[in-house]
């Protein structure tokens, strides 16, 4: 079974073929980055309308690529996300399944992102957890199975990659800010500067980031914004962040019992994020999974394959345009 995936949650459009006896045979990704720059962030109405643009073109070249006039079925980004830019996405799928006849399924965005590393060999074994790290999302999520997913911890305020972005606008660096401020960070000097590990010093796996942000505003405030100076705070940030995130993991490992970790979302190719959680599950004795670098960020072969698998267990659904802003990973079905 050959799988169309279409992923349109933000301000990436991506497309794929996934099949259930090859793999994945075709992959395609179209990037906005240009068009936000200009306005330092991601401006709804004009990612829809790029998508609009984008999308039919990229589908036409993956099934070449693939060699196939249409798939078997259609998979698509129903939500978290943009709604404008999910409504797109959407109709598109819908209309093609109408046309070719073909099943048409909506998938959770978060569950893409949590099954990118069953594309890569090894795969990871049912179960594990899970640490979910983007723009949007920082969650910590028990996976027993496919849709079965107990969420262990979330992000109270705003999401690290979310905080990545903010505190590298605040540092005048160019849009996107998370691999700006990580470059930047390179040329830190580690010892200068102390930044608070948040809600590190009580129980509990849930994350809060927004703190320091203004840590990292009050820091510059205080010691002027000299390219040294910038650096130097970068670097701060960035081990705090990172630190946050190795603590929550290691709690989540040892409360759990489960000694395999998945690592999926933008934020999961940032390489010190990568080294301190090498680290941490050295020590433990665990694994840690990541998808490809290029599959770290938005793309379609991530829901093609969260689409098949869904196909395959007997999922179907009613031709309809559905998108869902917000929805919960704990609402799916489990497999």
């Amino acid at each position: 079974m050959n799988v169309l995936g279409i992923e349109t949650s933000c301000d990436e459009t991506g497309v794929a073929v996934y099949s259930t006896e090859s793999g994945l045979v075709a992959d395609a990704l179209h990037s906005q980055v240009d068009l936000h720059a200009v306005y330092g962030g991601v401006v709804p109405e004009i990612a829809s309308r790029d998508h609009i643009r984008r999308l039919l073109p990229l589908v036409q070249q993956v099934l070449g690529e693939a060699g196939i006039d249409r798939p078997d079925a259609i998979a698509y980004t129903a939500g978290p996300g943009l709604v404008g830019a999910l409504m797109v996405g959407s109709g598109l799928a819908n209309g093609l399944g109408l046309a070719w006849g073909c099943p048409v399924i909506p998938v959770h965005h978060m569950e893409g992102h949590l099954l990118a590393p069953m594309l890569e060999q090894p795969a990871p074994e049912f179960p594990f957890v899970a640490l979910l790290v983007s723009g949007g999302h920082s969650m910590l999520v028990q996976v027993d199975g496919i849709g079965a997913y107990r969420i262990l911890g979330d992000t109270l305020d705003d999401a690290a990659g979310e905080a990545f972005d903010k505190t590298a606008k605040l540092l005048r660096l160019d849009y996107p800010g998370g691999p700006a401020l990580a470059r930047l960070a390179g040329q830190g000097d580690a010892s200068r500067f102390q930044f608070p590990r948040p809600m590190t010093d009580r129980p509990g796996l849930d994350f809060s980031f927004s703190g320091l942000k203004t840590f990292a505003l009050t820091t510059c405030q205080a010691h002027g914004d000299d390219l040294q100076t910038r650096a130097d705070i970068a670097r701060a940030f960035q081990d705090a962040v990172v630190d946050t995130l190795v603590i929550k993991c290691r709690r989540a490992v040892q409360q759990t019992g489960i000694g395999r970790l998945v690592v999926a979302g933008g934020v999961g190719a940032n390489q010190a994020l990568r080294a301190g959680l090498r680290d941490m599950a050295g020590k433990l004795g665990a694994e840690v999974f990541y998808p490809r670098l290029e599959f770290c960020t938005d793309n379609g072969a991530m829901i093609a394959y969260a689409g098949a698998c869904r196909l395959q267990a007997g999922q179907r659904e009613d031709l309809e345009v559905q998108v869902h802003p917000r929805w919960s990973l704990e609402a799916l079905p489990a497999l």
